[in-house]
């Protein structure tokens, strides 16, 4: 059994270990709701402009796709993925998660795979699996705004166009809640358009628009920019989930903490009881000698 000055140790250093990890979550739960409200307001964005591109490609749509590579799907030789991670850890398992969803998927292509990484935590697992990694983007901040996303996208589509890859994916933690981020790896080359639910709300659209020059070619300037809204919005979903993942990962190592403190505390307390009570036995058992002498 520990002796008491062991335990009084352990129960300081466990409580300086709760202050740490109860400031990190303080400081990512004032972070997250920034990260989360910049997430979510570039949702209706992107969904408006998957709806003007759904109706772009219902209007002419075929002469468009056999003017515009970013829409012709292609013979598959080389596969290119955007994996988009965290740089830093102590978010519980996020890290984990996403490289293992990307892992899986790369290890179940019949075709090579380049990876661009955006993030530490994914740029170190596949360079420790020996996986190519042609580029890397570190150190985007907790806010990264579009501007400092467009060389990511810029680059991916570059790649797609010169035909060093054939088909390009991107990994990246969907936010559902606080406490759930999802795994996601989506298809963003060759672009698939989303189509129109019904006829009505093709008709509706061209009735409600007016393109100029035309329609084909506010498509062909339309399909970069979605592109680079498609991967804007993934690398603010990571950013988001990582707060949030960090908030609740340092709250449950905070409650551990504390409950390690008075599990350590109560151990603390019946072994000083035990050495008081060891301590008057010898008293008693001395002054009872002493009396018989």
């Amino acid at each position: 059994m520990a002796t008491i000055r062991q335990l009084k140790r352990r129960i300081g250093s466990v409580q300086n270990t709760a202050k740490i990890t109860n400031a990190l979550q303080l400081v990512a739960a004032s972070k997250m709701r920034r990260a989360q409200d910049r997430a979510l307001q570039a949702r209706p964005y992107a969904e408006k402009l998957r709806t003007v591109l759904a109706g772009l490609a219902s209007q002419g749509g075929d002469d468009a796709e056999a003017r515009h590579p970013l829409l012709v799907s292609r013979a598959v030789e080389n596969i290119g993925i955007l994996h988009i991670t965290p740089d830093r850890g102590l978010c519980g398992g996020l890290n984990a998660n996403l490289n293992r969803a990307a892992g899986t998927f790369v290890a179940t292509q019949d075709q090579p795979v380049s990876v661009v990484a955006v993030g530490k935590k994914g740029r170190d697992f596949f360079v420790r699996a020996q996986t190519n990694v042609v580029a890397q983007f570190t150190d985007l901040g907790d806010y990264p705004t579009q501007l400092e996303t467009l060389g990511i996208a810029r680059l991916v589509i570059d790649d797609y166009l010169s035909g060093k890859v054939d088909r390009v994916y991107v990994s990246f933690p969907e936010l559902v809640s606080t406490a759930v981020q999802r795994p996601t790896i989506r298809q963003v080359l060759p672009i698939e358009p989303p189509e129109m639910e019904t006829e009505e709300e093709a008709t509706a659209f061209q009735e409600d628009y007016i393109f100029e020059p035309s329609a084909k070619e506010v498509l062909e300037q339309l399909l970069p920019r979605y592109v680079e809204m498609q991967i804007f919005e993934a690398i603010l979903q990571n950013a988001a989930s990582f707060q949030s993942a960090q908030m609740v990962a340092m709250k449950n190592a905070t409650d551990n903490a504390h409950e390690i403190v008075r599990e350590l505390t109560l151990t603390y307390n019946k072994a000083r009881q035990e050495q008081i009570t060891k301590e008057l036995l010898d008293i008693v058992g001395g002054a009872a000698a002493l009396e018989e002498v």
